[in-house]
């Protein structure tokens, strides 16, 4: 058995819920180390994906989609998730996950109606936050979220995503 103790008890964590009303900074530490003890161990990076989209989901109040886009072939290709369908690819600098994967940088993004190109996989979305994993400084990924409201996201929900792409870049 390769997943240690700490990590089977993640994999119970059927009814982890962190308190969105606690600061931010502490409700993503929170998030971080599920993410992290629910990864230990495995070494399939799709699994590993789709139980920290699973997570995440759970966990993140006001979403409509929640999970990642690989770097693929020089493009985003949809990767594990939970929402409704979506695109399956998205070209570099197109939209808000293409233009956070050719930039590097995170994308917050309070109202995608104003987004220059933004690509509509939900008319529902109405506020995106976007965020690149990296590996060596390179973008392996970003993670994806969407709001049905405006102004969703904010510094404290990038920031502590930012935090949690660098804890589990070494695990997708």
């Amino acid at each position: 058995m390769r997943q240690s103790r700490k990590a089977l008890d993640a994999l119970a964590m059927f009814d982890f819920q962190p308190d969105p009303a606690q600061p931010k900074a502490d409700f993503y530490r929170e998030v971080t180390q599920a993410a992290v003890a629910l990864t230990e161990g495995e070494p399939d990076g799709v699994a590993n994906m789709a139980n920290i989209a699973a997570l995440l989901w759970q966990a993140m109040p006001d979403l409509n989609w929640a999970g990642f886009y690989r770097m693929v072939d020089g493009g985003l290709l949809l990767g594990p998730f939970v929402g409704r369908p979506a695109c399956i690819r998205i070209p570099l600098g197109q939209g808000v996950c293409g233009t956070a994967a050719q930039s590097g940088e995170s994308q917050c993004v309070a109202d995608v109606h104003a987004f220059p190109g933004h690509i509509a996989c939900d008319a529902a979305s109405r506020s995106e936050l976007v965020v690149p994993v990296k590996r060596g400084g390179e973008v392996i990924a970003v993670l994806d979220f969407d709001s049905p409201s405006p102004a969703r996201f904010d510094e404290g929900d990038q920031a502590g995503i930012e935090a949690l792409a660098e804890a589990i870049a070494a695990r997708i």
